[in-house]
């Protein structure tokens, strides 16, 4: 059975083309009303300098008045003095100041300026005269003979610290000391491993006797000494 109605006078066939357009339509006039505008013809919106006409435009000259300088002041009137030639003027006498042969010369006595004793300090190695040790007046080398009397006293009164064999402390002690002029010993330091080990030194190098000073150019002076002490454990 064929149907009644005709295909092409369906209206509804092309309703979404037309929908779509009349809507591109519409978007576009809302647009265009959005953005018009309107400007007012009777503004003047012409905002161009012309710099030429300022150019041409006379500038007035100022004069600039000149003051004089002040006159300069009048000059003192010299006043000039007249002296009568009668007048003595009297003469200005210099006096000679070389004595003379009659007048008494005045001897100054020579003062005897002391000597300053300086504190000087000879090393054991350079020192003329060696500072002699008890027991050395009569050696012929009293420097290898002081050598072995320190050797002597060292090993003599020697002890090793209980407490640092009992901590195995064992290591050289560098003793230096001076021999003062007077043959007494002072400025005694010591470097070592251990301070147990450092007071033994100490007190080995203070029980050392009063020995005989060393002199330079025959006069005693300070004598600095070093010697090392080695503490071993066996």
């Amino acid at each position: 059975m064929e149907p009644k109605k005709n295909p092409k006078a369906d209206i509804n066939r092309n309703s979404g083309l037309y929908f779509a357009i009349g809507l591109a339509f519409t978007m576009f006039v809302i647009w265009r009303a959005l953005e018009w505008k309107k400007y007012d013809e009777a503004a003047n919106y012409d905002i161009a300098l012309n710099v030429e006409d300022q150019l041409d435009e006379e500038v007035p000259l100022t004069e600039q008045l000149k003051t004089p300088p002040p006159p300069p002041p009048p000059a003192a009137p010299e006043v000039i003095e007249v002296v009568e030639d009668e007048e003595e003027v009297e003469e200005t006498i210099i006096e000679s100041t070389e004595t003379s042969q009659d007048e008494e010369v005045i001897e100054i006595e020579e003062v005897e300026v002391e000597e300053i004793d300086e504190d000087i300090s000879v090393p054991f190695a350079v020192i003329e005269d060696v500072p002699v040790f008890p027991g050395c007046e009569g050696a012929s080398d009293k420097k290898a003979c002081f050598q072995e009397q320190m050797n002597k006293h060292i090993r003599k009164h020697f002890t090793y610290p209980e407490i640092a064999q009992e901590m195995g402390v064992q290591g050289r002690v560098n003793v230096m000391f001076v021999i003062q002029k007077d043959g007494s010993i002072g400025g005694i330091r010591m470097r070592g491993p251990d301070k147990n080990l450092e007071a033994e030194a100490l007190r080995i190098i203070e029980l050392l006797p009063k020995m005989s000073p060393g002199k330079q150019r025959g006069r005693p002076v300070k004598v600095p000494f070093s010697i090392p002490i080695t503490f071993r454990l066996q």
